[in-house]
């Protein structure tokens, strides 16, 4: 039984030497990346029983890929690796203050041969938490939407709650796109984690009380709104609670921060924890990624997180 499982893609991130724009750059370093897979990775090394669905290349990067997550302590049973398809890449431009911007290379992706017929069922009849991304769906919507759709079903029935981050790319496809199809899977979420812009794009309104409402429109009884450096707002239970950011840190880079954010969410959530510690927990791992570069090497083990919070004793020597 895994405590969470997640469906998506994953990419070869090729993050630049120096900062500043793409066509500067002439030396990379090769890492692993993907909105779902980086979830998995901070589930992991926070100690949870993670398991992770996907498809990629028969090639030396999608080997990478596996064996970084298995390194990692995610269960990988449910990734193929599939002749006649490239592991999918994307390089990353950064600048001075830690924003940048993604370049995608990524169709055909290897998740095309990721259908309905082929979804693991086991797994999905043995998580307690399926988490899914606006981002798998954005890949194929006309096959994903309903893929996902059939993952969820599987594993509501068998008493799994559903996590899901819209995570909206318009480079991969448009605002009516995304809206039109991330509504279906709307009335089966259980938790949404959101940021602003993205609860704007989908649900028409970004003030919080006005995404809460909305939200709740769907059935959905959690819910944390992701402000970045101005913190988060979270409702359970009819709490509302609204939390300043961490501790300040120095941003180096900041893709992956929601992504560690959501991670901590859930494990506050799976733990039983209130909504004020979960929020907490999960607005110090976020920060504590922006201080990293890559898309998951700022993601905290638990001890770790615990230190920050000042909970647990750090010992230098």
């Amino acid at each position: 039984m895994n405590d969470v499982l997640t469906i998506g893609d994953a990419m070869i991130t090729l993050d630049p030497s120096q900062t500043g724009p793409m066509r500067f750059a002439s030396t990379f370093q090769r890492k692993a990346g993907g909105a779902e897979f980086n979830v998995a990775i901070g589930c992991a090394r926070l100690g949870l029983q993670t398991g992770w669905v996907s498809r990629l290349g028969n090639d030396e990067f999608g080997k990478y890929i596996r064996n970084f997550a298995r390194g990692e302590g995610v269960d990988t049973s449910a990734v193929k690796l599939l002749d006649h398809y490239q592991t999918s890449l994307n390089f990353k431009e950064i600048r001075e203050g830690g924003d940048g911007k993604t370049f995608y290379y990524r169709y055909p992706s290897p998740t095309t041969e990721l259908t309905e017929k082929t979804l693991d069922i086991n797994s999905l009849r043995n998580t307690r938490l399926l988490h899914i991304t606006g981002v798998f769906a954005a890949i194929d919507p006309q096959k994903n939407i309903p893929l996902l759709k059939r993952a969820i079903t599987i594993a509501k029935d068998h008493g799994a709650l559903i996590s899901f981050d819209p995570n909206i790319r318009l480079k991969l496809w448009s605002k009516e796109e995304a809206q039109k199809n991330l509504k279906q899977l709307l009335p089966y979420v259980d938790i949404m984690l959101t940021g602003v812009d993205e609860a704007d794009l989908l649900l028409g309104v970004s003030q919080p009380d006005e995404i809460i409402d909305a939200c709740k429109q769907y059935g959905i009884s959690t819910i944390a709104i992701k402000k970045g450096e101005e913190g988060a707002i979270g409702y359970c239970g009819n709490e509302t609670l609204s939390l300043p950011p961490s501790k300040p840190v120095k941003v180096v880079d900041t893709v992956g921060a929601g992504d560690g954010f959501d991670a901590g969410f859930i494990f506050g959530i799976l733990k039983g924890w209130g909504l004020e510690r979960t929020l907490r927990f999960a607005n110090t791992i976020g920060a504590m990624v922006v201080s990293v570069y890559g898309d998951n090497e700022g993601l905290p083990e638990l001890e770790e997180v615990l230190i920050q919070l000042g909970e647990r004793e750090f010992v230098e020597r």
